[in-house]
């Protein structure tokens, strides 16, 4: 069975002493590629290191909301100029982590939604998908995505919204990132919404080294972690993990414009 780790976040400290085996315990276990979602400006150097250190991982740059405290307005210019120096770098494939955070009442929404929208103008213009966060905050997002028509969508990451608005998200041309949160016991609305999903619309990702799923609570989440995830999220589909990890890395592939061998 072979999978991808459509999200996650490896060039973290956390993994510093050992990321090297992480990725070698990952491949063995079938985990060939990772997506690795920026977050920082202060953080993208050291992503992008990571990816020339490790050729089967891909990458992403972008603002994440939650930090919102260190984000400058310079940071958008140097996000447009990496995009560009980058553009021939086939392993960066995405802006991304970027998007809206409402659960939190510090991280102020007018900040977030310029943020958000200047971020999806630069996906727009270097015609990348984007990968979003979302917290209580579905449908001004999806409003927002409305008007923004990226024309290669992208992952509406740790998706937990209600099938209604994952139709909008699947309209335009978003992929919904399925990961540890459903295998806890008491995700019920999460599993019953999951089971309304097309399998065309689905990702599996870890998120690592955050959403421990339930069989690794208070652990360092991996990608090590997804093939039993993904036992996990199949069971509650109905479906074989073998089906849903080939619909998962097709969905992937289709997603970036990669070729199978990549």
């Amino acid at each position: 069975m072979q999978l991808i780790d459509s999200h996650c976040h490896l060039d973290f400290p956390v993994f510093d002493p050992d990321r090297s085996q992480v990725i070698q315990r990952s491949q063995a276990l079938g985990v060939n590629h990772m997506l690795l979602a920026g977050t920082t400006q202060a953080t993208w150097q050291r992503l992008l290191a990571t990816l020339k250190e490790f050729p089967n991982l891909y990458g992403a740059l972008g603002l994440h909301p939650y930090f919102l405290a260190e984000h400058q307005a310079l940071h958008l210019q140097q996000l447009a100029e990496q995009l560009s120096s980058q553009a021939t770098n086939p392993q960066l494939v995405a802006v991304g982590e970027i998007g809206l955070d409402f659960q939190l009442p510090e991280l102020d929404r007018t900040q977030q939604h310029y943020l958000f929208e200047q971020q999806l103008a630069l996906a727009h213009e270097f015609n990348l998908p984007a990968i979003i966060h979302v917290r209580k905050a579905h449908d001004p997002t999806i409003a927002t995505l409305k008007r923004f028509k990226l024309p290669r969508g992208g992952i509406i990451h740790a998706f937990n919204g209600s099938p209604e608005q994952a139709t909008e998200y699947i309209k335009l041309g978003f992929y919904l990132g399925i990961g540890g949160a459903y295998t806890w016991p008491n995700a019920t609305r999460l599993q019953r919404t999951l089971q309304q999903l097309p399998l065309d619309s689905l990702l599996l990702e870890t998120d690592s080294p955050d959403m421990a799923p339930s069989f690794a609570a208070n652990q360092r989440n991996s990608p090590e972690n997804l093939p039993q995830i993904c036992q996990q999220v199949a069971q509650i589909l109905q479906v074989s993990p073998e089906q849903l990890a080939k619909h998962s890395s097709q969905n992937f592939h289709q997603l970036f414009q990669l070729t199978a061998a990549q």
